[in-house]
């Protein structure tokens, strides 16, 4: 199913305002799982009613509609996925796009209807609808489950693209920066279209736009130096 483009240029500072304001995305001093200090974090997990949840999947839904991807069912990934995917279906079908929709268990069951996927059976091209994507980790799994059922892994939308530099571990043990980010490597190198609601670029510009008003905007230096420092183009 086609998914035609409708541009609205909006969309990203509604979404860093509507965050904000739902407490999921914080300033202050935070230590990533690369081991960094960032001066914002992003927790998908606070959308946590159902107001909330269906504001998230609307946003989700606009990206995807303004990004003109094709597929043809959408997949959520354990444990995050797993909602955030099926009130995307949800939404896009209320606005007249209806796709099948399928999850993974972390463990196989073993009794029932048995295996680790429930829901529509995996075929054609499969959207992951995930939160952020960190290291890849995750999306090299789901496109393992994909291939396996013998179906094509063919984007991932998320909800915030951090566009910093990946890490990876070296030799010794320690951790280094790489000039890649997750969201470049899974495009990259695994081949996958990437749709995010919003980047950090949007947020440093919503910040920029707030004219010295709010107390967020008291924030901008710091996430600007982090930008600085850790971002990729």
């Amino acid at each position: 199913m086609s998914l035609p483009p409708t541009p609205d240029h909006t969309l990203a500072q509604a979404f860093i305002q509507f965050s904000l304001e739902s407490g999921v995305l914080k300033f202050g001093s935070f230590k990533t799982k690369a081991g960094r200090v960032s001066p914002y974090f992003f927790n998908a997990g606070l959308f946590d009613d159902g107001a909330k949840l269906s504001r998230l999947a609307g946003f989700y839904a606009q990206a995807l509609v303004q990004s003109g991807m094709q597929f043809d069912m959408i997949f959520g990934p354990a444990y995050k996925g797993i909602p955030l995917g099926a009130a995307v279906a949800i939404e896009l079908a209320r606005l007249g796009h209806n796709f099948p929709f399928a999850y993974n268990r972390k463990e196989a069951k073993d009794h029932g209807e048995g295996g680790s996927l429930v829901g529509a059976p995996l075929k054609g091209k499969v959207l992951i609808v995930d939160d952020v994507i960190s290291a890849g980790t995750a999306v090299r799994e789901s496109i393992d489950l994909i291939h396996k059922a013998g179906a094509t892994a063919y984007g991932v939308a998320i909800a915030l693209d951090r566009q910093e530099m990946a890490t990876e571990v070296a030799a010794d043990g320690s951790i280094k920066d790489v000039a890649h980010s997750a969201v470049q490597y899974v495009r990259d190198t695994l081949g996958l279209k990437v749709c995010a609601v919003a980047q950090l670029t949007d947020l440093l510009s919503y910040l920029q736009a707030q004219g010295g008003l709010g107390e967020a905007v008291t924030h901008l230096p710091a996430v600007q130096a982090y930008r600085d420092r850790y971002g990729v183009a």
